[in-house]
C-alpha cells in the first residue's frame, strides 16, 4: 500500500475541500464536499465536544446520506459556519428532497465541529455564516492547502502551533482511505524531551522530510501532561473518507477505529479537555466483502489519521510568540 497521488483525502474520488482563512483574527473554516453525497458516520470521543448534526447519523436515524462535513475554528460560535455551507449547497441544488412537486424544496445535510482556538487570535471574532459559504465557494479537488489554513488557522497543538493536515492510503482492491484533521490537541504530538515525533513509525516514502534519525522516546511525565489545559489548548476534529460501500454502521465504526490514530500521533489523548470529533464519509464506489474488510479499513483509516495529524503540525509555522514545531526541530 502506498499514497495517492496528492496523499490527501482527496485522492478519494469525489472529495473536494475549501477553506476560508482569517490570518488576521487567527480563525477560519474547513469544508469537506462529496460531489454526490456519501453515507456518513461519526465518534464522538472528546470530553469537551463542539457539535451539530451528529445525532442525525446515528444509524437508526432516517437521512442517510450528508452533503458536506464543516470543521470550524470559533469554539461553540464557530457552528454557525455551516449555515453558510447550508446556502451554499441550497443554491447547488445538493440536499434532502422534502415536500412534492408543488412545494417541493431540499435541505442540505450538514454536521459540524469545532474547535477551540479563542486564546491564539480574537476571541471577539469567530467564524460565521459567511465564512462558512466562502469556504464552500473555495471546493476543489486535487492538492489540499496545509498549516495554518481553514479550521487550521488558529490552532494550537500541545503548546505548539497546530494546523491543517492531510493523508491518504490505496488498499488492494481500489479502496482508497483518506483523512484530514484538524491538529489542535491538549496532547503533544512529539516527545519534549527529545522532538520524536511519536507517530512516525507510521511515515511513508518519507513524506514527514525530517531532517533528523530517528531517536529514542523518553518515559512520559504524567503531571506536566496536564498542567494548565486551556494554555494548552485542546480538540482534535476530522473526517476519514472513503471510495467503499459502507452503510450508515459501518461508517460509524470506521470512524470510532480512526480515533486511534489520535492516539497513536498525541500524548495524552482524549483528555478531559478535548472535544476530539472524527466523520466518515463513504461514497459507495467499491464493493467490500464482510466484517473482516471493514476491520481493515478502520485499521488503514487510524493511520492515516494520524499521519494526517502529523502533516498538520509539520506544516504550521510560527504565530507571534506561538511557536512551530519545524522551528524547534530539524524538520520540514
Amino acid at each position: 500500500m502506498k499514497p495517492g497521488p496528492y496523499n490527501a483525502i482527496t485522492d478519494v474520488p469525489g472529495i473536494q475541500v475549501g477553506h476560508y482563512t482569517d490570518l488576521e483574527h487567527l480563525t477560519g473554516v474547513t469544508v469537506i464536499f462529496p460531489e454526490k453525497g456519501a453515507v456518513a458516520g461519526v465518534d464522538v470521543r472528546g470530553s469537551a465536544p463542539g457539535t451539530r448534526e451528529t445525532d442525525l447519523l446515528n444509524p437508526v436515524n432516517l437521512v442517510e446520506k450528508v452533503q458536506a462535513i464543516v470543521l470550524a475554528g470559533g469554539s461553540a460560535y464557530g457552528l454557525e459556519a455551516a449555515t453558510g455551507v447550508m446556502r451554499w449547497l441550497e443554491e447547488h441544488r445538493q440536499g434532502y428532497p422534502v415536500g412534492n412537486q408543488t412545494t417541493q424544496a431540499i435541505v442540505p445535510i450538514v454536521p459540524a465541529a469545532v474547535i477551540f482556538d479563542l486564546l491564539v487570535g480574537s476571541a471577539a471574532v469567530r467564524p460565521n455564516a459567511e465564512y462558512g459559504y466562502k469556504a464552500a465557494q473555495n471546493l476543489k479537488g486535487g492538492p489540499v492547502e496545509q498549516g495554518v489554513v481553514g479550521v487550521g488557522t488558529g490552532a494550537r497543538n500541545g503548546g505548539l502551533k497546530g494546523g491543517v493536515g492531510t493523508a491518504s492510503l490505496a488498499m488492494p482492491g481500489g479502496v482508497m482511505v483518506g483523512a484530514i484533521v484538524a491538529a489542535n490537541a491538549h496532547g503533544r504530538a512529539h516527545d519534549p524531551a527529545t522532538g520524536e515525533l511519536y507517530a512516525r513509525f507510521l511515515e511513508q516514502e518519507g513524506e514527514f522530510k525530517l531532517k533528523y534519525p530517528p531517536r529514542p522516546l523518553s518515559a512520559p511525565d504524567y503531571t506536566d501532561a496536564f498542567a494548565d489545559p486551556f494554555v494548552r489548548s485542546n480538540t482534535v476534529i476530522g473526517c476519514v473518507a472513503t471510495n467503499a460501500k459502507l452503510t450508515k454502521a459501518q461508517a460509524q465504526k470506521v470512524a470510532q477505529m480512526a480515533h486511534d490514530g489520535i492516539a497513536r500521533a498525541v500524548y495524552p489523548a482524549h483528555t478531559m479537555f478535548d472535544g476530539d470529533v472524527i466523520f466518515c464519509l463513504a461514497t459507495g464506489e467499491v464493493e467490500i466483502e464482510g466484517p473482516a474488510e471493514l476491520s481493515r479499513i478502520g485499521a488503514v483509516a487510524a493511520d492515516v489519521f494520524a499521519r494526517a495529524l502529523v502533516h498538520g503540525v509539520l506544516h504550521a509555522y510560527s504565530v507571534g510568540e506561538l511557536q512551530a514545531y519545524r522551528e524547534l526541530y530539524e524538520a520540514g
